[in-house]
């Protein structure tokens, strides 16, 4: 006996994989980017394989190249748009570390960003990782997976195409990353005016003092206590940031 494998069971397998490989290429992991390519590979065959309920069918006569390409570049642009989507829910942190940052002073000091390996701020470093850890926190991983799910219902192979009116939503989440960055950043900038406010009323009163080597330790250590503060409140704002941006993947599947 010999088992088979109809070609339209192989092409509905790689049209998922090319989604899900999209997808995966803007997955907001810290240290994702840099991890093996055959760590990726093992996640979008393990996530597509998953999907398996709501494969395509595909009709049995078998496609031509152009007509398979086709499909196979719609598939793919549907990924990158969702994986792009979540990527500006972790953007707005990085935008928040990165302003607060630079005005506490902690400019001076950067490490290795594990998000796009690059030289980057003590804060973004660690909104880096704060975002990431959220992100499986919040359930965002499990809410993406339906959204992939259910754009197999809608939108079988092929047949997905970007329309002004229903990416909206995603291009919105743009404007939407910076006020949510500037939003948490606020406080801090804010807390910072008023210090150097009060070390220049202090450097007119006492000229002698070495203002500069005070500035430093004061605005870091206020910024910590004030981010300290503001930890409670960050999960909250990622929560409802997150509902926003699968609203907006939904809102992308509308007919």
């Amino acid at each position: 006996m010999t088992l088979g494998l109809p070609l339209s069971t192989l092409f509905a397998f790689l049209l998922v994989l090319a989604r899900v490989g999209g997808f995966i290429a803007f997955l907001p992991v810290p240290g994702f980017r840099s991890a093996p390519d055959q760590v990726k590979i093992v996640l979008a065959l393990a996530v597509s394989f998953a999907l398996f309920p709501v494969w395509p069918a595909l009709p049995s006569a078998e496609p031509s190249i152009g007509q398979l390409t086709a499909w196979a570049i719609t598939e793919a642009g549907f990924g990158l748009t969702a994986g792009l989507a979540v990527s500006f829910l972790t953007e707005a942190f990085q935008i928040a570390a990165q302003a607060a940052g630079l005005h506490a002073g902690f400019g001076f000091a950067t490490t290795i960003d594990p998000t796009s390996d690059a030289d980057s701020g003590v804060l973004q470093a660690l909104a880096s990782i704060f975002s990431g850890a959220l992100f499986f926190t919040t359930g965002m991983d499990h809410g993406l997976i339906r959204i992939l799910a259910e754009s197999f219902v809608r939108f079988p192979a092929g047949s997905w195409a970007p329309q002004a009116a229903s990416l909206d939503g995603v291009v919105r989440l743009g404007s939407e990353m910076l006020s949510v960055g500037l939003r948490l950043a606020l406080p801090v900038i804010a807390l910072l005016i008023l210090i150097d406010f009060s070390l220049a009323l202090l450097g007119r009163v006492q000229q002698h003092l070495q203002l500069l080597s005070l500035a430093f330790p004061v605005k870091m250590a206020a910024s910590l206590a004030i981010l300290a503060a503001l930890a409670p409140v960050v999960p909250k704002m990622f929560s409802a940031t997150a509902e926003h941006t699968l609203a907006a993947l939904r809102q992308a599947l509308a007919p």
